[in-house]
Parts: structure tokens; sequence; C-alpha cells
């Protein structure tokens, strides 16, 4: 069993910058992919960025292009998402989840709120 932990959410004005980190244990750790999801208020689940564990290949939303960076230390078992120029539509509960094997989401945190107001 992985365990997620995310930080770094919090509220910030338009235009303004955050950097989420992912922190996962549990277990020898050598998924597929990780990669952050979040859902907005009355929103669905959107697939935010994607990151594989080897090779480095990305995914980020078209939402979000441009103004956010998935990144990764696999030494530290870490994903991270910086966020810029922030949008109030990115308000969200951001979630790191992991795919081991290349199929589905296995694990999931317990999210982190990012709050885009001014």
């Amino acid at each position: 069993q992985v365990q997620l932990v995310e930080s770094g959410g919090g509220v910030v004005q338009p235009g303004g910058s955050l950097r989420l980190s992912c922190f996962a244990s549990g277990r020898t750790f050598s998924p597929y992919a990780m990669g952050w999801i979040r859902q907005g208020p009355g929103k669905g689940r959107e697939f935010v960025a994607t990151i594989t564990w080897s090779g480095d290949s990305t995914y980020v939303a078209h939402s979000v292009e441009g103004r956010f960076i998935i990144s990764k230390d696999n030494a530290k078992n870490a994903v991270y998402l910086q966020m810029n120029n922030l949008e109030r539509e990115d308000t969200a509960v951001y979630y790191c989840a992991v795919n081991l094997d290349g199929s589905v989401w296995d694990s999931w945190g317990q999210g982190t709120q990012v709050t885009v107001s001014s």
C-alpha cells in the first residue's frame, strides 16, 4: 500500500504562484507514473498533469498548459506541481495520485486546497 501526502496549498491572489509537493511512502516505490488531479467546487475531477517515473514523459492539461509544471525527484519519492499565473478557475482540491503499473490510478492522497481569490 502506498501512502501519499500532499502539501503546499493555500490562498493566493490571481496571478500568483504556489508549489504543491507530494511524498510517497509505504513500500519499495517504483511506479509507472505519478500525477495531480483536481476537483473544483461543483466540478468533476480533472487530470491536471502526469509524469512517468522513468523517462520523464509528461502530460499537462490544456487548461493549465504554459502555467503549470510537473516535476519529480525519484530519490525522494516526490512529485511537485509548480503553479504560476493562477486563475480563479484553478480553485480546487488538488490530489496526488500514483499509477503503479500503467493501468489504473491506484492510490490517492488526502488532497490540498488551493484557493485563488482577491
